[in-house]
């Protein structure tokens, strides 16, 4: 028994001489761990490099022009009288061009000025012996628009923190426009924090925490039902504390016609003058693009009672009454900041009036 085990034990020790023997000699063969220096460079050349990590393709922001589409088909028929060098236009053209204003809800006063102007800028083609271009139509409609200071405002030089104020009903898309705006300022580099101030709609909190996690936002929320203004105080407090350079606060969605519940947002608005006085800095109304000039009257009435700085724009993507944009600046006096363009993240896109107004006439060909 022994005899066998020490056989089994020198048949081991053989086998394991040879393997080891096998592996010194094949790695002999092979070329030098050192290599010269041309040989360096080809082999540096031939070896695959780590691909650089690229951030994951971001959705191009919607154009306006494309979002503006049936608002621009509701006008289309009618601008056309304009082109192929016609010396003037008959009456029951006049009265379809106004037809096709009203259709796009630019609202009967801007709907008179937009076709008084296009009378005067006729009559001086006509004697000059010229003829109506697009960009003749785009210098009436940005001037509809006014000098207001439109876009999104600049921060530089404003209080820390910069505190804006959501407004508006039910419906219009004001928690989203909220997160699409905190999204919008993190890729700009600012610090935004939200503030759940609509306590009373099922799962508004939950919604609001949902965006500031996709934007990267701090977030202060308060218990369901609770009181609005001291989620504010405690929104504020805590944006002082932590350096935070825009505060976004989503109030409770309101119709405009109840008295009361209008003076409770300012009530809202006086508890955030408590621990920062001059706030809020701006005072943002949302509003439905599908309700055209329903949108102008709710404006009216949000503004006699709040100091409106700007007004958002919702759902233009899927609207023809486009034309309303022009009666908010023109009949109110107030800038457009925002506008909302689709249903991205990305689609809440600042307000440009040139790209505006060229989304609606420049795509007529003269």
């Amino acid at each position: 028994m022994e005899s066998n085990q020490f056989i089994y034990l020198v048949v081991a020790a053989v086998v394991l001489f040879a393997v080891v023997g096998f592996a010194l000699w094949s790695r002999s063969k092979k070329k030098p761990a050192v290599l010269t220096p041309s040989e360096e460079k080809h082999a540096t050349a031939a070896e695959p490099k780590a691909a650089p990590a690229t951030p994951a393709p971001q959705k191009p922001i919607a154009r306006a022009d494309s979002a503006l589409r049936r608002t621009r088909d509701a006008m289309a028929g009618a601008l056309a009288a304009f082109w192929g060098g016609k010396p003037s236009l008959t009456p029951a053209q006049w009265d379809e061009i106004e037809e096709a204003l009203l259709m796009a809800d630019l609202g009967v006063s801007t709907s008179q000025k937009f076709l008084e102007q296009l009378k005067q800028k006729l009559a001086s083609k006509e004697s000059n012996s010229g003829a109506m271009t697009s960009d003749d139509l785009v210098a009436i409609g940005r001037g509809l628009l006014g000098s207001l200071d439109h876009g999104a405002p600049s921060l530089e030089g404003r209080p820390s923190p910069t505190v804006i104020s959501i407004v508006g009903v039910n419906g219009v898309g004001k928690t989203t426009s909220v997160g699409k705006l905190a999204n919008w300022y993190r890729r700009q580099g600012k610090t935004v924090l939200l503030g759940a101030a609509d306590t009373f709609r099922a799962a508004a909190t939950e919604q609001l925490r949902v965006w500031a996690e996709r934007s990267e936002a701090q977030f202060v929320s308060g218990r369901e039902q609770g009181d609005p203004g001291a989620v504010v105080f405690d929104a504020l407090t805590a944006a002082k504390a932590r350096n935070i350079d825009v505060v976004l606060i989503d109030t409770a969605g309101r119709l405009h016609t109840k008295v009361n519940l209008m003076e409770e947002l300012a009530r809202v608005h006086r508890v955030m003058q408590k621990v920062i006085p001059d706030a809020p800095h701006e005072v943002w109304l949302v509003l439905d693009g599908n309700l055209g000039q329903n949108s102008v009257r709710q404006a009216k009435e949000f503004a006699n009672v709040l100091p409106l700085s700007g007004v958002i724009v919702t759902k233009l993507d899927g609207s023809a009454k486009g034309g309303a944009l022009f009666s908010i600046t023109s009949d109110l006096n107030i800038p457009i900041r925002f506008l909302g363009l689709g249903e991205s993240v990305d689609d809440l896109v600042p307000f440009q009036p040139e790209e505006f107004v060229k989304a609606l006439v420049a795509p007529v060909t003269v």
